[in-house]
């Protein structure tokens, strides 16, 4: 693949979309399925290419997948796989489990699909400025196609092993993230029974031993009830992926779910954004 490529791109949505844009900036031509037209007039307007049905974005060097769950996954990309050439690389940004990245081969002309899992941990304002970190599991000639495409949006790009493995390490990632969050959470309660304001103990965390990634986000984005209400709905459907890949695995990390479902955020109800909507 040359270092300017044709990108097939679908689930531009709060974090799709200014990947679009990242890429389009960078040069490369997206051919982009979308069922909302206030996206696709934003983004054909940046010079994306919209086309009318789904399979129309497989004839590329890579296909883009950022769609928000498996569900959406099985819903929408069999038809892409099943359409793509030999030489085209699927790039699944999607967090969910490795199961689904394998239920894809039975729609591939040759029994197995070219997916390279990228989970990525970032948000929508990370991804416009290009500084998403992204993990990529897969073959090594497809994830290096992989590499030149995220690189458009990627601040750290960090290769992880076989197919599924970039998606287990961002599971891992978010139920630590969650557990340290519920801690953290409980500490600035306890703050405020002794009489301290949160503003108070999470300049002090940002500084000492008992900080966190959680707790600078907590700060950043202005106290528990916002950074409740942000993070929620991700982490809700993260830790139910946790749980699935566990029970799949064979692997025991109840201890871990247990403190993430036993704090102030209610994480226990696995509804997903959007209904299920393709975006």
């Amino acid at each position: 693949m040359s270092t300017l490529a044709t990108i097939g791109f679908v689930g531009a949505g709060r974090v799709g979309e200014p990947m679009v844009e990242r890429l389009l900036a960078a040069g490369h031509r997206v051919r982009l399925y979308t069922r909302r037209a206030e996206v696709g007039d934003r983004l054909s307007a940046a010079g994306a290419q919209l086309v009318p049905a789904v399979r129309d974005i497989a004839d590329v060097d890579v296909v883009v997948n950022c769609l928000f769950s498996d569900a959406q996954v099985l819903a929408v990309l069999p038809e892409v796989v099943g359409a793509m050439g030999e030489r085209t690389v699927l790039l699944s940004h999607t967090t969910g489990t490795p199961a689904t990245l394998s239920r894809l081969d039975q729609f591939s002309p040759t029994g197995k699909a070219a997916v390279v899992d990228g989970a990525f941990s970032g948000t929508a304002d990370a991804a416009r400025a290009g500084r998403l970190v992204i993990y990529l599991g897969g073959e090594p000639e497809q994830v290096a196609t992989a590499r030149q495409v995220v690189g458009a949006y990627a601040e750290h790009i960090i290769t992880t092993g076989a197919r599924g493995s970039g998606m287990l390490v961002k599971l891992l990632n978010n139920l630590l993230f969650a557990t340290i969050g519920q801690v953290t959470l409980r500490g600035l309660e306890a703050g405020r029974a002794l009489g301290i304001d949160d503003s108070a103990l999470l300049e002090a965390l940002s500084v000492s031993g008992g900080g966190s990634n959680a707790g600078r986000h907590i700060a950043a984005l202005g106290g528990p009830d916002r950074y409740t209400a942000t993070v929620t709905p991700f982490l809700r459907k993260d830790l139910a992926a946790c749980q699935e890949m566990a029970a799949e695995m064979g692997l025991d990390l109840s201890a871990l779910l247990a403190v993430a479902h036993g704090g102030p955020m209610d994480l226990a109800d696995t509804t997903t954004l959007e209904n299920g909507a393709v975006r």
